[in-house]
């Protein structure tokens, strides 16, 4: 892929986009499918497009980065089937945006904002103007989640977190995190698990 990191938001060119879709669709789809992930689970994903384009988090967001990574991501949230919510950024306290149905089958209130690239991020931007309904809520507890670019999304997940290791280590020149989760645990020494939920 061509080096970013020199890249200025503005100039990052068709290629580029076209890679980090690619990368975002590939790393997506193989989390959902080794985080055993169900249809009609929530996936989180918290995104700094700065990272993405080599910059540091929260000084150069790029919209054009943010659609092809969320493109990438969303393609494969709706093949297997999975709420998509874009996590946004610190300026509106890492509110979510996802679709209306999804808020309503979790029962999560939705808030009153609208995100923009500098308060929210370009990430979340993107999804809000690709859902069919978008809402924002302040809380949920997903199934899994990916962090491009250290952006923090461990808030939004349920309970008991375990890393998911995929081979896509980078989205462009962003770090890349992903994690899963699994029910608690109750019991003690006589316990016995079901070993399809570990």
């Amino acid at each position: 892929m061509e080096e970013m990191s020199s890249l200025k938001a503005a100039e990052v060119g068709t290629a580029v986009l076209e890679a980090l879709k690619e990368q975002s669709y590939d790393a997506a789809k193989e989390l959902l499918k080794a985080g055993r992930m169900e249809p009609g689970q929530l996936f989180v994903v918290g995104c700094s497009t700065s990272e993405v384009c080599g910059g540091k988090i929260g000084t150069a967001s790029s919209p054009a980065a943010a659609r092809a990574v969320f493109d990438g991501i969303y393609r494969a949230a709706q093949e297997k089937g999975v709420w998509l919510a874009a996590q946004c950024c610190e300026h509106l306290n890492r509110a979510l945006i996802l679709e209306r149905e999804a808020a309503g089958q979790y029962g999560y209130e939705e808030v009153n904002v609208v995100p923009q690239p500098k308060a929210g991020g370009s990430f979340a931007t993107a999804a809000y103007s690709a859902f069919s309904c978008p809402v924002a809520v302040e809380h949920i507890r997903a199934h899994g989640g990916m962090d491009i670019g250290d952006t923090l999304i461990g808030m939004h997940l349920k309970d008991v977190a375990v890393p998911v290791r995929i081979s896509v280590k980078k989205i462009g020149e962003a770090h890349v995190v992903c994690a899963r989760t699994r029910a608690k645990f109750v019991g003690g020494i006589r316990a016995i698990y079901d070993s399809e939920k570990l």
